[in-house]
């Protein structure tokens, strides 16, 4: 089913192993007035919402695309209660939304060039698309890794940085949690979504779209993000001790 709201936002529901009664899609629907308003703007806003009923965690997930002329957001969550996941999920979308249109309006460069500390997170390496879309297809996430290495220790800065806006998560930091589980749920995320990549954006700049999400992420669901985390990076070690060199 596909309606639309009167500020051109226009919104897709999928739904599997679940059943939304017309009171439910309703009060989704309400909640979707401020991501309406803040993209009444673009000239294309198209919202795909999946919700997925889990019978083995009896939980429901919610994943949330939002597509835009240039690139597509995407955030998820899962709670108990749909309206919770949702809700969750669309402020992580509002807050991608918000640094997006920053982006395109280039508020954070004209700030950081006006205070002389803006360190572009574009690496000098060119990056080989190609050989990313092959290892994405391949679900090669080690070899993805290895070819945004030039990536990520200003990635890592800009985390380090960013953590600072969430207190609780900072306070946390080296009590179980380091900055580079952040990383790389950003490269998890980054390999996952590499399909919704627009290179009309940098590489770069995407890749901190992941950012805001990954903490919160570690913030609700820390344990199973941890577990995610720790398997990618023991698949990426192997790969690294077998080829040293890289790919």
């Amino acid at each position: 089913m596909e309606t639309a709201t009167a500020r051109k936002l226009q919104v897709l529901f999928d739904v599997h192993q679940y059943k939304l009664s017309p009171a439910e899609e309703q009060t989704l629907h309400d909640n979707l007035d401020s991501l309406a308003r803040q993209t009444e703007n673009f000239p294309v806003a198209d919202l795909h919402v999946l919700i997925e009923g889990n019978t083995r965690s009896n939980d429901v997930s919610v994943k949330l695309s939002l597509m835009l002329p240039g690139t597509t957001l995407v955030t998820n969550d899962h709670d108990m209660a749909l309206h919770t996941a949702f809700e969750r999920c669309l402020d992580s979308l509002l807050d991608c939304l918000h640094a997006y249109k920053d982006q395109l309006g280039r508020v954070p460069e004209r700030q950081k060039t006006e205070k002389g500390t803006h360190q572009e997170l574009h690496p000098e390496v060119s990056l080989d698309a190609d050989a990313l879309a092959q290892a994405v297809a391949a679900g090669d996430f080690a070899t993805f890794r290895t070819l945004t290495l030039p990536y990520e220790e200003g990635l890592r800065k800009r985390i380090g940085r960013w953590v600072q806006r969430y207190p609780e998560f900072e306070a946390q930091i080296g009590q179980g949690v380091e900055i580079a589980d952040v990383l790389e749920d950003v490269f998890l995320s980054a390999f996952e979504d590499y399909d919704h990549w627009s290179q009309d954006v940098s590489f770069g700049t995407w890749l901190e779209g992941f950012i805001d999400p990954a903490i919160k992420e570690l913030q609700t669901h820390r344990d199973d993000e941890l577990e995610n985390i720790r398997l990618a990076r023991t698949a990426v070690e192997a790969e690294r001790g077998l080829n040293p060199g890289g790919v």
